[in-house]
């Protein structure tokens, strides 16, 4: 699982910050096969069963779940969900389950608030790419 964190948040990053469109689009298809090979990790830990580590969330549930909050703002920022049912169904499934649990729902960060954040975000790394644009024309 750390191999595939290793892999899956720094294309996340990239894919959502990048400071070129070339840059986002080699990210965003680092992310795809990191979702792809979580997806298969799922399906293999799980074993049919609900979350990771069988009928109740654990570690690796909670590990992933730290994504989750981003995972629906960008659905808004960027217009693509991370985990879609047509590319990764059981991880798809995973998160409807994974938010709908109380302890979840009692931490889980407001949407609205993630996405202004995001958009700050954004619109700092943007001033940055145009920044290196400027220098790299002189």
């Amino acid at each position: 699982m750390f191999a595939l964190s290793s892999q899956f948040m720094p294309a996340w990053q990239k894919a959502s910050l990048g400071l070129t469109e070339e840059e986002k689009a080699e990210a965003v298809k680092q992310m795809l096969a990191a979702i792809e090979n979580l997806e298969t990790a799922f399906k293999e830990l799980s074993k049919g069963k609900p979350f990771f580590g069988g009928d109740t969330a654990g570690y690796l549930d909670v590990t992933l779940g730290a994504v989750v909050g981003w995972a629906r703002a960008g659905e808004v920022l960027f217009g693509r969900k991370l985990f879609d049912a047509t590319r990764s169904p059981l991880l798809a499934a995973w998160m409807e389950r994974f938010v709908a649990l109380d302890a979840v729902k009692a931490v889980l960060p407001d949407n609205a608030e993630l996405i202004e954040y995001g958009k700050m975000r954004m619109a700092h790394y943007a001033k940055l790419a145009a920044a290196l644009a400027a220098a790299n024309k002189k």
